[in-house]
């Protein structure tokens, strides 16, 4: 699975307005502690690729991001699983050398509208941001899953800069 992605900074109130006049579909509001880390045997920041343990509710998922696709979305392979424990699958990626980087941790409202994700997200330490998301089943489909996303992200009325990087990298910046 290929996801598209971009996200740009924007108000919640404001946004849940435009999405309720546009017929956007609520899903739910959930809280997300994504922890990420790195690996032993190559940085993660140079290789521009993402190891997460995303805690949601009861569910914990584990997800590989691969290296960045696109110049100008954050459109990269991901491949996810579900795992049961999340104290075990820590301890796992510990005892093999794996560090933790960062807790990334936000409330996110997800949305769905002409087949994307819509997210608005209040990220601790970072502020609000409306997220929006198309899968790509292939490659060649990225630069038409990347222009419907930017359609979206005007039709909602986005006109400021639009992001490419993640929290992870976002946080990470803040702190230098």
């Amino acid at each position: 699975m290929i996801e598209v992605e971009i996200k740009a900074p924007a108000g919640r109130a404001e946004l849940t307005r435009k999405l309720s006049q546009l017929g956007a579909v609520f899903e739910k509001k959930v809280w997300q502690i994504d922890s990420y880390y790195n690996a032993p045997h190559r940085d993660f920041k140079d290789t521009d690729e993402a190891l997460r343990l995303r805690e949601q509710g009861s569910r914990i998922y584990m997800t590989y991001k691969g290296k960045k696709l696109d110049p100008l979305s954050k459109t990269r392979k991901e491949v996810e699983v579900e795992v049961g424990d999340r104290d075990k699958m820590e301890d796992i990626l510990i005892s093999l050398g794996f560090k933790k980087t960062l807790d990334v941790i936000k409330e996110r409202q997800i949305y769905h509208y002409k087949g994307a994700e819509i997210c608005l997200d209040r990220v601790e330490e970072l502020g609000e941001f409306v997220e929006v998301e198309a899968i790509a089943e292939n490659q060649k489909e990225i630069g038409a899953k990347r222009d419907e996303v930017i359609t979206i992200l005007r039709e909602l009325g986005v006109r400021g800069d639009l992001i490419r990087e993640s929290y992870l990298e976002m946080l990470l910046q803040k702190q230098q």
